[in-house]
């Protein structure tokens, strides 16, 4: 949680996935959401994506 109360979260293995929220909920379902945005936008580029936790995108 940052200062202001603010719940923050990234996935330090995929470079810009971060998200905030004012919950723990909000955060978690928003960097869902980056992820998955991530992830098509890296496949739509012809990205390659990391391997996380042994799976293989």
């Amino acid at each position: 949680m940052l200062e202001d109360g603010i719940f923050y979260g990234e996935i330090p293995n995929c470079q810009g996935v971060w998200s905030s929220g004012k919950t723990l909920e909000e955060c978690r379902e928003n960097l869902q959401d980056a992820l998955e945005g991530w992830i098509i936008l890296g496949l739509r580029l012809g990205h390659q994506l990391p391997i996380l936790e042994n799976i293989k995108i």
